[in-house]
Parts: structure tokens; sequence; C-alpha cells
């Protein structure tokens, strides 16, 4: 997999993509993959609410209720 890295990943010394060991299963990553999709970092909320509270206004309420 190595010979798949970005040039900025091997600038970076980055470990390469995919599986973390071949005792992983296609299932798990696949489950892990869509799950960081959703969240706005690994102990973070839903990107949805990362992204609206930078779309509102200081002093006013993100909510959708308002």
């Amino acid at each position: 997999m190595a010979d798949k890295q970005s040039q900025g990943r091997q600038d970076n010394a980055a470990s390469p993509g995919g599986k973390p060991d071949p005792a992983t299963s296609d299932e798990a990553v696949r489950r892990t993959g869509l799950k960081s999709r959703k969240a706005a970092g690994p102990d973070g909320p839903d990107a949805t609410v990362v992204g609206d509270t930078f779309k509102t206004a200081p002093g006013q309420s993100s909510d959708k209720a308002d």
C-alpha cells in the first residue's frame, strides 16, 4: 500500500492508509470510515454542529427553532 501514498503523506512520513493490521476485517474498516465521515473529529460531535457554529453570527443562537 506504500506505493499509493500521496506526496504529502510521504513528505510527512505518514503511515499508509487502509487497514490498521491484517486481522482487522474489511467490514470494520468500512464501518469506521463511514462513522468518521459523520464526526467533526475523533471525539467530536456531528460535523453539522461544528459547521453551524461558524455560520451563526456572534450573539445569535444556532438553534434551528429560532
